[in-house]
């Protein structure tokens, strides 16, 4: 008689956190974004043990591109992809430690990935700007079908702000409370990313209204991803 047993497969998380306080350029170094890629993982940690960890000059263009290659290349299609960004952005882009890098290039790495959800939270100036950005050799949309994500943490034409009393982005901050529970609405313990952007939206819009800088979050991609559990406290 044959015995057949059934093999169950795990879906695993991978998740790479990225923050550049400490610039090639000196003059570009920020305050709060070491602290914000490190509060991340930390949340992280308690869900995955595939995290890896970027700052400042680890935080380099081929460094940060090898590795979410290499997440890419691991994740199968049960698993998912989790990027974190908090540094400078500009229209089209983000700035690693040395060189920016731009949207296209991640999204490129990401969608020949089996993953089954690949999810991106950007706090960074301009980071709306994924959705259309034209510059001299190409015009890029971020993808609307498929599953890919963004949660971006300003419109395009907006900056995304920092504040040492606060200790963190005002985006980072919200995100990170709507993560450790405050976004769960219907208290399942389980947080989905459509529940996580409208926390985080309502808060940074609450924290943000009575500044010059204002800043509205956007979420970008696909609507097959919104129900996607980002992270589940069972």
């Amino acid at each position: 008689m044959a015995v057949i047993f059934a093999v169950t497969i795990d879906a695993r998380t991978f998740v790479l956190s990225i923050g550049v306080s400490k610039y090639q350029d000196s003059n570009k170094n920020l305050s709060q974004t070491t602290k914000d890629a490190k509060q991340f993982k930390d949340v992280m940690v308690n869900h995955t043990k595939d995290i890896t960890i970027l700052t400042s000059k680890y935080a380099n263009k081929d460094n940060v591109l090898e590795k979410l290659r290499a997440l890419a290349n691991r994740a199968q299609k049960e698993d998912k992809i989790i990027l974190f960004f908090s540094g400078h952005g500009y229209p089209g882009g983000i700035v690693g430690y040395d060189k920016t890098i731009t949207y296209q290039e991640i999204n490129d790495i990401l969608s020949k990935s089996e993953a089954s959800a690949k999810i991106c939270f950007i706090d960074a100036c301009h980071s709306g700007s994924v959705t259309d950005v034209s510059d001299k050799t190409s015009t890029y949309k971020a993808p609307t079908t498929g599953n890919m994500i963004y949660m971006m943490s300003s419109r395009a034409d907006e900056y995304s702000i920092e504040h040492p009393l606060v200790g963190h982005g005002f985006f980072t901050q919200a995100l990170l409370k709507g993560l450790r529970g405050k976004a769960d609405v219907n208290n399942d313990k389980k947080i989905t990313v459509k529940e996580l952007f409208n926390y985080v939206y309502n808060d940074v819009q609450h924290t943000t209204a009575n500044m010059t800088d204002s800043q509205h979050p956007q979420l970008i991609g696909s609507k097959a991803v919104v129900e996607e559990v980002v992270v589940d406290w069972n």
